[in-house]
């Protein structure tokens, strides 16, 4: 029997917690899915672009993961082990410890966390507090780093934060580089050594309100901030003037790892070798998985210090470690380079003729588009206010064309392209195809009709 989708949403509507966000945007009962292409139970079918927030590397139900999933069923293993040893967790090690750099590969360990991206948050905050006896923690606006109180707490957007009371700890806020938004209103490489220049300042001033500080935390393109890279030099810096103050740095990898910006790890990139990395979606194949490496000197914990009790999904590290060999050996993160690079200079090249488009960013198959209104006077640094409700009517248009699409940034006015990293040319001409056409559509009729693009108040 066939399921009546509108029977479907009418239900979880009236049941599901007032907190659901995709099904808001997207209104669809997905049935089927492979690779890109997900169907939906009214027999539609579109071209995902959002790929569970970064969780599918290889797109939906590839070959290898569920190859890796019925081998490990028929198998007889058991699923659920809390933290006991099993082939599947070594083998998960094996090929985890495998695409981690030399250097750091050899001086590290792993622990396994509870199953989202928060947990192994929450457990590299308690680690570096642990292992340096202080409390405070240095974060960056813009940053995203889950739900659950400390990584809340060192998350910038103030919206999500401020109904839950208290904090896991005493947070300093630092700039990051944005160089369409500079905080410092100049943009550009400057801006980054301003933003470098200035933390290393407060750090050092004894009157700068900063407590002693446990870690320094920070995604290197930020994900839920739309899309914003880091620059290099600034990464370098964050790293000398962490190292010279001997304050641990935590990077955050859980949308950028495994490929996604064209290296391996994100902090490839820079050179940099972090103390922790914090890993989750893509290293479990699309099932829920979430660790932290880090360096061995750090490992001061007590037994139990941190646990829970799914820390042993089987299933997960099965389909994982095959997700992070096949990503290695089809060499798919020179492919997200490559791939992400056409699509960054072909959306960049619609500028001119889509004055709407304020700015185009990003690193290998991490694409961030922001949406702007182009009547209103720019800044100093040439950037126009944002137009979230502009961005809202587009990724509308999207899912009507077939393409999903989700937003994110400031104001939610950016759009967030992170298909999988096996999306072919041609499905990529397609995504851009609908996309321009989306945003052409959505920018006549906000200049014939009501005014879409200015911020909702």
């Amino acid at each position: 029997m066939t399921p009546n989708p509108a029977d479907i949403l009418r239900r979880q509507r009236a049941r599901e917690s007032a907190a659901r966000t995709y099904a808001r945007s997207f209104p669809i009962v997905p049935v089927r899915a492979s690779g890109m292409t997900v169907e939906g139970a009214d027999g539609r079918r579109y071209l995902d672009c959002l790929s569970g927030a970064g969780t599918l590397a290889l797109g939906h139900n590839h070959p290898v993961v569920t190859e890796a999933v019925r081998r490990t069923l028929d198998s007889g293993a058991p699923l659920h082990v809390l933290d006991l040893a099993t082939p599947q967790k070594d083998d998960f090690t094996e090929a985890l410890f495998a695409t981690l750099a030399a250097g750091f590969r050899d001086r590290a360990r792993v622990h396994f966390c509870g199953p989202a991206g928060t947990d192994a948050v929450e457990a590299a905050l308690k680690l570096t507090q642990t292992a340096t006896g202080r409390r405070g923690l240095l974060a960056f606006t813009g940053g995203y780093h889950g739900m659950t109180a400390g990584a809340l707490a060192v998350s910038g957007n103030v919206a999500v934060r401020a109904p839950v009371p208290g904090g896991a700890a005493e947070v300093t806020r630092l700039p990051y580089p944005y160089a369409y938004r500079c905080p410092f209103g100049v943009g550009g490489e400057r801006g980054a050594q301003i933003a470098a220049a200035y933390t290393e300042r407060l750090l050092d001033d004894p009157a700068g309100g900063v407590v002693p500080s446990a870690a320094m935390i920070l995604e290197v393109v930020q994900g839920e901030g739309g899309a914003v890279p880091a620059p290099d030099g600034w990464l370098r810096e964050m790293r000398r003037i962490t190292a010279e103050r001997e304050i641990p740095l935590i990077v955050d990898e859980v949308q950028t790892g495994v490929g996604r910006t064209g290296a391996f790890w994100a902090v490839e990139h820079s050179g940099v070798e972090p103390d922790v990395i914090v890993m989750s979606k893509a290293i479990g194949g699309s099932l829920p998985l979430a660790v932290i490496v880090y360096r061995d000197d750090y490992d001061g914990w007590a037994p139990g210090a941190h646990t829970g009790t799914f820390r042993g999904d089987t299933l997960a590290m099965a389909a994982g470690a095959a997700t992070l060999r096949f990503v290695a050996r089809e060499g798919l993160a020179g492919r997200a380079a490559a791939v992400g690079a056409r699509m960054t200079s072909r959306l960049d090249g619609l500028r001119t003729e889509l004055p709407v488009i304020g700015d185009v960013r990003g690193r290998g198959l991490m694409i961030g588009v922001e949406l702007v209104d182009p009547q209103a006077a720019p800044d100093g640094c040439g950037a126009r206010p944002a137009a979230p409700r502009l961005a809202a009517a587009v990724r509308a248009a999207c899912l009507d064309r077939g393409l999903i699409v989700e937003l994110g940034g400031r104001y939610d006015a950016t759009l967030r392209l992170l298909p999988p990293l096996t999306i072919t040319d041609e499905e990529a001409e397609v995504v851009l195809d609908r996309l321009s056409d989306a945003i052409a559509q959505v920018t006549a009729q906000a200049t014939a009709g009501p005014h879409l693009a200015g911020r909702s108040s």
